[in-house]
């Protein structure tokens, strides 16, 4: 088998158990021989803030003497951002090998009970067989969709369960209030487990603990409006809250503060596990910590940024950031959205920072036509041009930020961001015409 061939087979759809449940991926690790049931986690839900949560924790666990692995989702560049063991991606020589187990135990499945895993279960599954044979002595698992039903429940050590913002996203599987939503993710929780959560609205709070006291776990939660932040510049950031002073990240956004806040109270948690996590690793791990495309510098002259937010509660804590990192400046943004996103809701947030819109349509199945978006952008009052490529419209706006000096901001949608990422790093202005 080629990598080539291999990706195919792991990103091939299976519409054969279209019910969700850990049936499939309960199987096919059991045909792996449970290598999870070797292995400890911090297993994270939530609806934002997953991502950077995981990359502040495992970042502090690596600093604290620790192998560690994290698994994340999606990627934004390459496949192999996924799965990483102390900060270094998987290669393909070791996604061959797994991939070659990975499909026979696959067809023992198929074979033996008629079971069919989905793309997303094949590939926790992978990572989770990674971890296992690269000796990690804790993983940082982020959720792919809920938390339930989500493939990596399939899990049993959790020594601690995070939770992070909930918000209204993905209503159709999931619930469409806030409370059912938060239910689904309180599903990640073990028996006697620590549980640390993200602070947030009474009635959501109120689920989570109650889903933990129900499994007699011990209840932490993270302070996160407690935060204070001390100085923010392109460069990074200092805050402080508690105990803790003159934190240190270069991961930007109030939001991030927020983040960072639930990962040290993630640390202090599996302290009372018996982890060794020292106050200074804490500092450390802080400030070391990136998280690609979360409020990122780009480019510097003139300044350029990418966020991840693609949906209300994420574009609210970004315009939050905005205002206090660049106050008193409207922006130009580089816009791409998701069809079955409250985007007109994104738009209200963002709109009074706003000084005009460069549209693009997302790689994706589910995208909102890019036209149908520049003219709800100009029934609005905006200047809102489309563009065919992503490249053509970072190269536009680039061009504009400089005649005029304004900051640059792209967000919207996970399925461009990357593909903004990926034409800034060319060199110069470089972006070409060339989809990927």
């Amino acid at each position: 088998m080629k990598i080539k061939e291999c990706m195919e087979y792991l990103d091939t759809p299976n519409f054969m158990n279209p019910d969700p449940g850990l049936e499939n991926i309960q199987a096919l690790m059991e045909a792996l021989g449970n290598p999870q049931d070797q292995l400890k986690f911090v297993h994270i839900a939530g609806t934002n803030g997953k991502g950077s949560t995981a990359a502040f924790l495992e970042r502090i666990l690596r600093e604290s003497g620790y192998r560690t692995g994290m698994y994340t989702s999606p990627y934004l560049l390459h496949f192999s951002e996924k799965i990483q063991v102390d900060g270094v991606e998987i290669s393909e020589n070791e996604i061959l090998s797994l991939c070659e187990r990975l499909q026979k135990a696959e067809k023992r499945v198929q074979e033996e009970k008629g079971l069919y895993p989905t793309v997303f279960e094949r590939v926790t599954a992978l990572a989770l067989l990674y971890f296992y044979e690269k000796q990690c002595d804790i993983v940082v698992l982020e959720t792919g969709l809920g938390g339930r039903l989500d493939a990596t429940n399939v899990v049993k050590n959790t020594e601690v369960a995070v939770i992070t913002a909930i918000g209204l996203d993905h209503t159709d599987i999931l619930g469409d209030t806030r409370e059912k939503i938060a239910a689904e993710k309180a599903g990640i929780c073990k028996p006697g487990c620590e549980v640390v959560l993200y602070d947030q609205e009474k009635e959501v709070m109120e689920v989570l603990i109650s889903a933990a006291k129900a499994l007699d776990c011990p209840v932490h939660i993270a302070p996160v409006f407690e935060g204070k932040m001390e100085d923010m510049t392109e460069k990074g950031q200092v805050f402080s809250f508690g105990e803790h002073h003159c934190l240190k990240t270069g991961m930007l956004g109030l939001y991030q503060m927020r983040n960072a806040i639930t990962a040290v109270t993630a640390a202090q948690a599996l302290r009372k596990r018996g982890w060794k996590v020292p106050e200074d690793k804490i500092r450390t791990g802080l400030e070391k910590a990136r998280w690609l495309g979360r409020l990122e510098v780009r480019k510097e002259h003139p300044l350029f940024l990418v966020d991840a937010a693609h949906n209300p509660q994420g574009v609210s804590v970004l315009a939050e950031s905005l205002r206090q990192l660049i106050p008193n400046q409207k922006k130009i943004f580089v816009l791409g959205v998701l069809a079955d996103k409250d985007y007109p809701q994104m738009l209200d947030l963002i709109e009074p920072q706003a000084e005009r819109f460069y549209v693009v349509t997302p790689h994706s199945t589910r995208a909102l036509a890019g036209e149908k978006l520049a003219e709800l952008l100009q029934g609005r009052g905006f200047s809102a041009e489309v563009f065919p490529s992503v490249p053509e419209a970072v190269r536009a706006a680039q061009k504009a930020a400089k005649e005029e000096n304004r900051v640059t901001c792209a967000f919207g949608s996970l399925y461009y961001i990357g593909e903004v990422i990926d034409c800034l790093e060319k060199e110069g202005d470089g972006c070409d015409d060339q989809q990927p």
